[in-house]
């Protein structure tokens, strides 16, 4: 008689119910698996079929055929195992066909039986529950992360004798119950804001990106502190709600890169990537598409070092996500799309020497070679950026002083207040806005609006300044953005003017 085990598939973000059908016939012994398996599925025969011996169990000597439904849906990674070997164990006459009603199964098995890590059990989990299932059996490594899905009774399993003896009855296995040891340490701690010495104008225009998620780039000469403040950034950044934290924990799970004991990614993401990276490693792709590092960065930082050494291609295709705030991956196959709201965080040197403008070393560059170094960074990247600030060299009486800056929980307390005002803005609009960076045009009219001398300033800008559309609407985003800091319902001539101010100053980007 035919047995059904269900397990579970990962596309994109999203979890997809697979039921894994097992049957036998006559016929030289074999184990056929069909329904689009990939070679990691193909090679569970031979781990199942030791697994099942070294777990004490009869493995039928039949020809037996694994069925992988739906067929339409390509199966990858080594997840099905423990659903194979399940099947083949109710297949034998070990266990009843009923016993795994209303269960989602998954898990990689060794040839000793023990069940191993599996990437993505967190859209998995979330699958099962939408699905209507009420328990679900996981390696115990993965059961902390399962059990972020409420109303789901998971299961632990450590090896397949440990899952065939709870489901005979003969030694229970205990539903998983999360500790408080189950939020460690953040993926990156940075660096305090105190222990920077000088550069006040710059924390104070990291202070603002902070408050409203807003791009930045610094530039300046090497060794003036770039790579520095923006490693400090995630101190001050506000807390993530449990739903941007359950956001960026699905992410990581699906790109397998979730720290072990870790189930849950409670401090905002930094990464930052060199600059040789591909332009498939930066959003995403491959054959069977994953997500990339502006998704990783999801809900957090994305810092590009050196950003003019970045390739061409591979800042340009990061436009339209910066935008949209999602990438979609598109293959013959079909679409995927993953989620890629971040911030941007660049830094870069005014010149290949570094030393255009600075005030105690010259620039040996030819006026030529700077501004083709600048203009590396294209226009349309130059305006989907809102802040644009110079980081000079630091006096050395500030370097050499004991006196401290303002530490980075202060910092963060503005800027926690900052975002809960915001909050509170968008709490009866569209649920995907959490910061004046994501407000869109509609928004903007609605909570950007400007007073009369306001208004004179804005004209005056844009004509002696050149600001496009998007430069308009950005600015008038940051002005609001600095009027939150400072508490005010109205947006003033003087948050206007700090906005205005932040607006490139490159020899290319005048705008």
């Amino acid at each position: 008689m035919l047995a059904r085990v269900f397990s579970c598939a990962v596309i994109g973000l999203e979890g997809v119910i697979v039921e894994v059908e097992v049957d036998y016939s006559n016929g030289l012994p074999a184990v056929i698996i069909v329904g689009l398996p990939d070679a990691a599925v193909q090679e569970s025969r031979e781990r199942v079929q030791t697994a099942v011996k070294n777990a004490g169990l009869h493995f039928p000597r039949h020809r037996i055929v694994v069925n992988l439904s739906p067929a339409s849906i390509r199966k990858e990674g080594p997840a099905y195992d423990l659903p194979i070997a399940l099947g083949v164990i109710i297949l034998s006459g070990h266990l009843p066909h009923d016993v795994v009603e209303n269960t989602l199964i998954v898990g990689e098995l060794s040839l000793d039986g023990v069940v191993r890590h599996t990437r993505g059990i967190l859209p998995m989990a979330a699958t099962a529950r939408a699905n209507g299932y009420k328990r679900m059996f996981v390696p115990e490594a993965d059961a902390g992360e399962a059990a972020l899905i409420p109303d789901l009774e998971v299961f632990p399993v450590r090896t397949l004798a440990d899952l065939y003896n709870h489901l005979s009855g003969r030694s229970l296995l205990q539903p998983y119950q999360p500790s408080s040891s189950d939020a460690l340490e953040p993926l990156y701690t940075p660096t305090d804001f105190s222990e920077i010495k000088g550069q006040e104008h710059v924390k104070r225009a990291l202070e603002v990106a902070a408050a409203g998620g807003h791009n930045v780039l610094m530039v300046g000469s090497p060794g003036a502190g770039k790579t520095l403040l923006a490693r400090a950034m995630p101190g001050i950044l506000p807390e993530m709600s449990i739903e941007e934290s359950l956001d960026v924990t699905r992410i990581y799970s699906v790109a397998d890169q979730l720290p072990a004991g870790t189930p849950l990614i409670k401090h905002r993401p930094f990464r930052s990537p060199h600059h040789t990276i591909s332009h498939a490693g930066l959003v995403g792709g491959g054959n069977i598409p994953k997500p990339g590092e502006i998704s990783l960065a999801h809900r957090g930082v994305l810092f590009l070092d050196e950003f003019p050494e970045f390739g061409s291609r591979v800042l340009e295709v990061m436009r339209q996500p910066m935008e949209d705030k999602v990438v979609t991956i598109s293959r013959a196959k079909g679409s995927l799309t993953f989620s890629a709201n971040f911030q941007l965080m660049a830094a870069m040197n005014p010149c290949p020497c570094g030393y255009y403008g600075d005030s105690q070393k010259p620039c040996t560059c030819a006026q030529g070679v700077v501004t083709k170094y600048q203009k590396r960074i294209s226009g349309p990247m130059l305006d989907r950026i809102d802040i644009h600030i110079e980081v000079p060299r630091v006096d050395y009486e500030k370097l050499s002083g004991d006196r401290l800056g303002e530490s980075s929980e202060s910092i963060r307390a503005r800027v926690q207040a900052a975002r809960d005002i915001q909050q509170k803005r968008f709490a009866n609009g569209k649920s995907d806005i959490i910061c004046n960076a994501d407000m869109r045009v509609g928004e903007i009219r609605q909570f950007c609006k400007l007073q009369d001398e306001g208004q004179s300033l804005m004209r005056a800008a844009m004509s002696q300044m050149n600001l496009s559309a998007r430069a308009y609407h950005r600015i008038l985003k940051l002005a609001r953005t600095i009027a939150d800091l400072a508490g005010s319902e109205d947006i003033q001539s003087a948050h206007l003017a700090e906005a205005l101010q932040y607006r490139p100053k490159l020899m290319l980007g005048s705008s």
